[in-house]
């Protein structure tokens, strides 16, 4: 069973997606995300599957939440360098987003 400081161990960001295109050499439909932090952490990139729910160009300007401190992960020819949170729901991920604008990089606490 996780512990809390398991949890306090997670670095988990507000982004706001700045690019975003079809993952065209992804095994599963995905998305290529570059995904602002802020001035601390800068533009990081990430591969989602979140084909099912959303548009390629209904993304731009989105906030979503990522986990900033995974250890980046080759996908085909892409470094994904955050994992973006979603969950697993029946008509696909959606994506965990604040429920009010707020600063890029604020942290989940």
């Amino acid at each position: 069973m996780a512990t809390f400081e398991d949890f306090l161990k997670l670095d988990i960001r507000v982004g706001e997606i700045i690019k975003a295109v079809v993952f065209e050499k992804a095994k599963k439909p995905a998305y290529k995300l570059w995904v602002d932090f802020g001035d601390e952490i800068g533009i990081k990139r990430s591969s989602a599957q979140i084909t099912q729910c959303y548009k390629v160009d209904e993304l731009v300007g989105r906030q979503v939440l990522g986990v900033v401190n995974f250890p980046p992960k080759q996908i085909a020819d892409f470094i994904s360098e955050v994992l973006i949170l979603g969950t697993y729901s029946k008509q696909g991920v959606v994506l965990i987003q604040p429920e009010q604008p707020v600063e890029k990089g604020d942290k989940l606490g």
